[in-house]
């Protein structure tokens, strides 16, 4: 591992607004969040308060909760940070396993004062472990691996599996938002949205194109961009961009179903090899 991993490793470690692998938090994010404004030193995630709403009870009058919004597979964190600047009024969490990315975000988000956005160090498919019932208001999924193979796309972070995971925390009816430049990718999700009968709430194979920015649609937490964005891996040129509800059950009967349908559009580079070639061809 190189020195300046190992230096962003090390900091993190020493960081309030990063968790590795934290034990028992369902229900603790809203008391955590309060601890973080106050600035305390040395959290103590076994002494935070659950949530009266975390455990089927009223709030009381003195107990405000905010909404609690998630990044998946944040990389850097520009979402999770750049949502936190827009709504003062909400908590962000941004969750990947890479701990050198995270300090990117948490870094940025100690310096500015933004004590309403953490970060969590862990595998995706551990997820449910640090979110109770209803505690999650949204989720945004911003640029993840699109895993193009077939033999790999249970490891999209739309495919039902995932999705399934995200209803255990998720809020009735809680939106999910996916930000990818893979028109795979977008294309799956459609699939699997109309499959299982969810609600499309906004979907466009062009996010920055001018028709869709001066549509009704356009919404300023579009615009915020990550690394990756940039990078344009899938050498689309066009952002791709859907918005949908989580709101009905997932019948697991119905994934041979969804794998019979992707196989028209399936391509067989991975996320990796589109990259090598993308770096070849400009070198």
């Amino acid at each position: 591992m190189g020195q300046k991993k190992l230096i962003k490793f090390a900091a993190i470690k020493e960081y309030e607004n990063v968790l590795e692998y934290p034990q028992g938090m369902p229900g603790k994010w809203n008391a955590f969040f309060q601890e973080l404004a106050k600035g305390t030193n040395n959290i103590s995630l076994d002494d935070l308060a659950i949530s009266q709403k975390a455990i089927n009870t009223t709030p009381s009058a003195a107990e405000i909760t905010k909404p609690l919004v998630l990044e998946l597979a944040c990389g850097r964190g520009e979402y999770a940070v750049g949502l936190a600047r827009m709504y003062a009024n909400q908590n962000f969490v941004g969750l990947d396993l890479k701990g050198n990315r995270i300090w990117k975000g948490a870094s940025i988000a100690n310096r500015d004062g933004l004590k309403h956005v953490a970060f969590v160090r862990t595998q995706i498919d551990q997820v449910t472990q640090y979110f109770s019932k209803d505690e999650v208001s949204e989720i945004w999924i911003t640029f993840p691996d699109p895993q193009l193979r077939l033999s790999k796309a249970k490891k999209r972070l739309t495919h039902p599996k995932f999705l399934r995971l995200y209803q255990q925390f998720l809020q009735p009816g809680g939106i999910v938002h996916l930000k990818t430049d893979s028109p795979n990718l977008y294309l799956f999700t459609k699939t699997v949205i109309e499959l299982f009968g969810l609600t499309l709430i906004t979907s466009t194979d062009d996010l920055y194109s001018t028709a869709f920015m001066q549509s009704d649609k356009w919404d300023d937490r579009y615009a915020i961009k990550t690394y990756y964005e940039g990078l344009n891996i899938a050498s689309s040129n066009r952002i791709h961009y859907i918005q949908f509800k989580l709101d009905k059950e997932l019948p697991v009967e119905l994934d041979e179903k969804l794998k019979e349908l992707i196989t028209a559009f399936e391509v067989t580079e991975t996320h990796e090899s589109l990259a090598r070639n993308g770096k070849q061809a400009m070198e």
